[in-house]
């Protein structure tokens, strides 16, 4: 997968390997998307790209080194902390439990991290990189995980703010 990155005035493409991603987009939208690209003469239901999120290797992630390849320092998770990304306690985080009969290793979904791939390049290494679907609930779930995640409302912080400020930001002015 390529990134394209704008840095001090220049476009900077960079070579990113995903061994494991996820699908985001919505099922019903992949649907709309093949079926009306094989019988109806609109397109208005067609995706230009489909919206992944990369899965990385559990212990990598805890170890802070799965974007090590890209030059990336991440945070290293102790024993209590990759606990709560386990057990699903880190909004930030979707943990993935190991299946050795599909091939799919213990992995975690950082949601700060997501790409859209044009969908024709994607279907064009579906049948050979594809390895398993989530459970129609499971899906469900981390759909809401990750969409829940992206539309937070992010808050000022209001430790430094004079007492007027913080009465205009609160609204209890």
């Amino acid at each position: 997968m390529k990134s394209l990155e704008y840095i001090d005035g220049e476009y900077d493409i960079i070579s990113i390997d995903l061994p494991y991603a996820v699908v985001m987009t919505q099922d019903c939208d992949l649907e709309w998307d093949y079926n009306t690209r094989t019988s109806v003469k609109t397109h208005d239901k067609y995706l230009p790209t489909i919206l992944i999120c990369p899965a990385y290797l559990a212990q990598l992630l805890k170890d802070g080194t799965h974007l090590k390849n890209i030059g990336q320092i991440m945070n290293k998770w102790n024993s209590d902390q990759f606990k709560g990304i386990k057990k699903q306690n880190n909004d930030r985080f979707h943990y993935l439990e190991e299946h050795t009969n599909l091939q799919v290793a213990e992995l975690v979904i950082d949601f700060k991290h997501y790409y859209t791939i044009p969908r024709n390049a994607l279907y064009q290494v579906y049948t050979e990189k594809y390895l398993a679907s989530l459970n129609q609930l499971y899906r469900e779930y981390l759909s809401q995980r990750f969409f829940n995640y992206l539309s937070r409302i992010g808050l000022p912080d209001i430790s430094n703010c004079e007492s007027d400020e913080v009465a205009e930001l609160t609204g209890s002015k």
